[in-house]
């Protein structure tokens, strides 16, 4: 049976540093499971790894798309099986790291994400029209009111799969997430880091202080200036908060503390979806001193099964 190790948690936890260090112990390749690292020159924002530890292990999935080029569940789903068969055959350990919830469940799953109606144009054309106006907020509130079940499902944060999903239900009068699972094609072993909230809300803050430092400002510029063409990279959280900034009509303190903001709310959506749709072996990394031998442990027992 395939075996996969997939590495899960909120944002800022350091989902990356262990992914890195158990890649090389076991050893094994890194498929990355967020939504937004699959941009080229969306480095700092989208917390990639430095090209130094791009080169330590084998990323995959990363740096694949330009950021005009829409990228969908469907996408990651079929790709990310595809690397992880060639993995196994060449006897190479696959390891998902990332934070994109629904993205990982559709693979563990095996979600049947295709055959759904099509909407009509005059359902995307009001749909787009709130994306339009209200951005991606004004589509999460009209989800949340139009089918609850999904939003508290899917990822909310990519605004092609809430338009999917008010899609799905609009035509249907079902729910997307009424859908029918496939049979595995892999066991999987979840891995989740955690920390107590004002440790880890600390370490968000931290981070994002530190993209800022790094060159934020001058990433997300041409995101802002590119954002009509670029419907789903605009939305990254890093990004759209600087709009304003560019636009004059806010300070640069003001849209990091959104920043912010929006990533403390962020980590707390990850880690509800991980607790509510997944059987995950969760650590504390503050209560758990010795957590990454415990993890190392793990590990090794579930590749010897």
């Amino acid at each position: 049976m395939t075996k996969v190790i997939a590495i899960v948690g909120p944002t800022a936890v350091g989902k990356s540093a262990l992914g890195l260090q158990l890649a090389k112990e076991f050893p094994g390749e890194i498929i990355s499971g967020d939504s937004m690292q699959i941009y080229r020159h969306l480095n700092i924002g989208t917390a990639k790894d430095s090209p130094d530890e791009l080169k330590m292990v084998p990323h995959h999935l990363v740096d694949i798309c330009d950021v005009d080029q829409r990228y969908t569940v469907k996408d990651f789903q079929s790709n990310a099986r595809k690397i992880i068969q060639q993995l196994t055959k060449e006897n190479i350990i696959p390891f998902i790291v990332g934070g994109t919830g629904f993205y990982l469940n559709s693979l563990i799953q095996n979600l049947d994400l295709g055959g759904q109606q099509d909407a009509d144009d005059s359902l995307r054309s009001r749909i787009s029209k709130i994306e339009q106006e209200q951005g991606i907020d004004g589509l999460q509130d009209y989800l949340q009111q139009l089918d609850p079940k999904a939003y508290q499902k899917i990822d909310i944060d990519n605004p092609r799969r809430v338009i999917r999903a008010i899609e799905v239900f609009e035509t249907s009068g079902h729910s997307i997430t009424e859908q029918e699972n496939g049979q595995s094609f892999a066991e999987f072993y979840l891995i989740g880091l955690t920390d107590d909230r004002q440790k880890l809300y600390q370490r968000i803050n931290s981070r994002v202080d530190k993209m800022i430092d790094l060159g934020l400002i001058n990433e997300a510029r041409p995101v802002y200036q590119r954002q009509k063409d670029i419907p789903q990279a605009k939305n990254g959280i890093g990004y759209k908060e600087l709009f304003p900034y560019f636009a004059g009509d806010a300070s640069l303190d003001e849209c990091v503390i959104e920043i912010k903001k929006n990533s403390r709310h962020f980590a707390k959506r990850q880690l509800t979806y991980f607790r509510n749709q997944m059987q995950v072996n969760w650590h504390n990394i503050s209560e758990e001193p010795d957590y990454l031998e415990n993890i190392r442990t793990e590990v090794s027992k579930f590749l010897a099964k």
